[in-house]
């Protein structure tokens, strides 16, 4: 097929869409370059955007960069156009991450447009959710949608859910004695304070949620070490509905799948009527990271946990101008 000619209006509306994805604290990692006499976009994860304390083998990064790629596949799709993808194209560059190409068609992917509806509804909810079980057909929706990106989604069961909150509670203690990362943590926080970065990156203070009054749900307290007033405390649910994104290997390519994957998850989550957050906490830590696998399942490497249930859905938190993260050349 021909490529579709990539003028600057289309591009920037896919890359509006793109940038609606998840990413480690809102930090946006991502860099695209257009190359209409190719016909390409180039992916390129940002290096001044990587957190070297809670990240430092850029995985987090590699998944919020797939969870870009995977809404501009949406995005193509709803726009009657093929996207084709490769991933790593350039072995010598490790932050050139994808390449991909348009061609028109009259046989776009339905499955994937009919995505589009929720990429600018889904957001991260911190608030509670309520015990409301969700139906096994639709959790196998769930699972189905992350086996389409090659990748496996796990539902825990009792027994390892509380081993996942445990882990979580770890987790929290290592962050609290280690002062690099709980900087790092702060340096993509807005509560207004003087000196913060800018508006349109990192995690507000109206996202952080309330506070929990017992810790019974996986969800990440981002104002604990500060005061943020005007913020409430609140009950969570008591039995946290999780699912575990994973994959059998633990290379930059399966961060990438895994990032297309959750994003993916998430967006046929939010069609479903389900909120959802995430926690990456326990992942970030080695030692922990081991013991959110599922023995008997076949994820090899966990890469995220995934709240899921029924409650507000969050509000949007602020994104990058495309301007910002586009050029053409």
């Amino acid at each position: 097929m021909t490529p579709t000619a990539l003028t600057r209006p289309l591009v920037t509306s896919l890359i509006e869409d793109a940038v609606t994805a998840p990413s480690m604290h809102n930090a946006q990692p991502w860099k695209f370059v257009c190359k209409p006499a190719t016909g390409l976009i180039h992916l390129h994860g940002d290096p001044l955007r990587r957190m070297p304390h809670e990240d430092p083998d850029h995985r987090a990064l590699h998944l919020g960069c797939g969870a870009a790629l995977f809404g501009l596949r949406v995005a193509a799709a709803h726009r009657a156009l093929r996207p084709v993808v490769r991933l790593l194209p350039s072995p010598d560059d490790p932050w050139h991450l994808a390449d991909i190409r348009f061609d028109a068609t009259d046989d776009a992917d339905s499955d994937l447009g009919v995505l589009h509806g929720a990429l600018s509804r889904r957001h991260t909810s911190r608030f509670p959710f309520t015990e409301e079980r969700i139906p096994p057909e639709v959790v196998d929706g769930l699972r189905a949608a992350a086996l389409l990106e090659g990748c496996r989604l796990v539902v825990p069961g009792a027994w390892h859910t509380d081993t996942v909150m445990e882990l979580v509670h770890a987790s929290e203690l290592f962050e609290a004695a280690d002062e690099a990362v709980r900087a790092e943590i702060a340096a993509w926080t807005r509560t207004g304070a003087a000196g913060e970065g800018p508006g349109t990156e990192g995690i507000p203070a109206y996202a952080f949620g309330p506070r929990q009054y017992d810790v019974t749900s996986p969800v990440r307290d981002f104002g604990a070490p500060r005061r943020v007033p005007g913020r409430a405390s609140a009950l969570f649910e008591k039995k946290p509905q999780l699912a575990l994104l994973g994959t059998v290997g633990d290379t930059p390519e399966e961060w990438l799948k895994a990032g297309q994957a959750l994003q993916r998850v998430l967006l046929q989550a939010t069609l479903d009527g389900l909120a959802t957050s995430l926690m990456s906490q326990p992942l970030e830590w080695p030692e922990l990271r081991s013991g959110t696998r599922d023995p008997g399942s076949a994820i090899g490497f966990v890469h995220m946990v995934i709240r899921l249930g029924y409650g507000p859905q969050g509000q949007a938190t602020p994104r990058r101008p495309a301007a910002e993260v586009l050029t053409f050349g």
